[in-house]
């Protein structure tokens, strides 16, 4: 599961359709209503807000929003009440380590965007997310379970 600080513009096609996905899932176990990733590392930050549910529904907004711009068609009923955008504090490390991530993904998957994006410096974030000083994130660095 990956739930990412990088704004959803910088993702291919197969990125935001997984984004959307995983979105979906982490509200599911938000609301209880899984028993599966309820232990996700992904998901402490949205627990640690004082509406989680509200929290991953914007971040699904911003996610339903650029499948509207990419001409894709998105299930917009599944996006539930949100919160202002911008509420949630991620660091730049954090921000820093997913953009290499993605563009390691990219390399692979999509060339010609990974060449598209290789010179942005600095990656604009998820609007759901304000960005602070800080490294990467502690449940970023959890070894895989087994």
């Amino acid at each position: 599961m990956r739930l990412w600080t990088l704004h959803p513009k910088y993702l291919d096609a197969p990125g935001l359709t997984a984004a959307w996905r995983e979105a979906l899932l982490a509200r599911h176990v938000l609301l209880g209503r899984t028993r599966g990733y309820r232990h996700h590392p992904q998901l402490e930050r949205f627990r640690a807000e004082a509406r989680p549910v509200a929290a991953i529904n914007s971040f699904l907004a911003a996610i339903h929003a650029e499948s509207l711009a990419r001409g894709y068609s998105f299930d917009a009923s599944k996006v539930g009440r949100t919160q202002k955008t911008g509420t949630m504090r991620e660091t730049r490390g954090q921000l820093a380590f997913e953009w290499k991530h993605l563009l390691l993904k990219l390399r692979k998957r999509d060339p010609a965007r990974y060449r598209a994006l290789r010179e942005v410096e600095r990656p604009k974030p998820h609007p759901l997310f304000r960005i602070v000083p800080g490294g990467v994130q502690r449940w970023e660095m959890r070894p895989a379970r087994k």
